[in-house]
């Protein structure tokens, strides 16, 4: 009996371990905070935005973003951060800084627009 306990006990701590150990593919927070807008792109954006899964406005395409606000940097910015129908707030990662989603927008709008549109 006391075998059994011990072994559940240990499958516990290793199924913990999984959870908890650290994806060598995906970057740490601390290295998170040095990226630039290109690099939170590729890290939040891109994987929707290159290919424009679920209805995603391809990045560099500005026929695909046409007929969207002028308002464009502020809808942008306040929809990457909280979402957007299909589109996860932060891409999905959850834990990016505010200022670090506006820089992976900004990116990713003048890959888009060489220049930003008039103002009205």
């Amino acid at each position: 009996m006391r075998c059994l306990f011990v072994l559940a006990v240990a499958s516990l701590f290793a199924s913990a371990c999984e959870r908890t150990a650290h994806d060598p593919t995906q970057p740490v927070q601390e290295e998170i905070k040095t990226f630039s807008g290109a690099d939170a792109y590729e890290l939040a954006c891109a994987r929707c935005h290159e290919e424009g899964l679920d209805g995603a406005p391809r990045t560099g395409n500005a026929e695909a973003w046409a007929g969207r606000s002028w308002l464009w940097e502020a809808v942008l910015f306040e929809h990457a951060k909280k979402g957007y129908n299909e589109m996860p707030a932060k891409g999905g990662y959850k834990d990016l800084d505010d200022a670090l989603v506006e820089k992976a927008a900004e990116y990713m709008l003048r890959a888009t627009h060489s220049t930003p549109p008039p103002a009205d």
